[in-house]
């Protein structure tokens, strides 16, 4: 089960960074508007099948994600990194992410979801430097 105070920083903000990989080890990352299922442990984003990232995920579904409270305050900084998997989202998945965007109703959307396996959220508003981690082995 994923903590509390992660699943609640992750519900939180809307922006995740996507990091993939090309099929030469090239690395590309994007910025993705997200919804979050807490039932099933999935970040959720739309993006076209044209896209660089898109097709890098049909190569290879292995990505990283990254999540940032931007601030200037040290006491305040919170981020998540996440590993994970990339697969195409379903119309669960897709009826999530139209109630966090409902403008999105009216776009034709590719629906992606990512299946963390591993998780690793900086707080400090915990303690400087505090970590919680979960990963889908515990």
């Amino acid at each position: 089960m994923v903590d509390r105070r992660i699943v609640d920083f992750i519900k939180r903000h809307h922006v995740l960074t996507l990091a993939t990989v090309s099929g030469e080890g090239e690395p590309y990352c994007a910025a993705c508007f997200y919804a979050y299922d807490k039932e099933r442990n999935r970040l959720i984003f739309t993006s076209d099948d044209t896209t660089r990232h898109a097709q890098e995920m049909l190569q290879n579904a292995k990505v990283a994600i990254g999540i940032t409270l931007e601030t200037r305050i040290v006491g305040k900084v919170q981020g998540a990194q996440i590993c994970g998997v990339a697969e195409r989202g379903d119309e669960s998945d897709k009826a999530i992410y139209i109630k966090r965007f409902p403008y999105a109703a009216v776009a034709p959307l590719n629906i992606w979801a990512v299946t963390p396996t591993f998780i690793k959220l900086t707080d400090n508003t915990l303690g400087f430097g505090k970590k919680l981690i979960w990963n889908n082995q515990e």
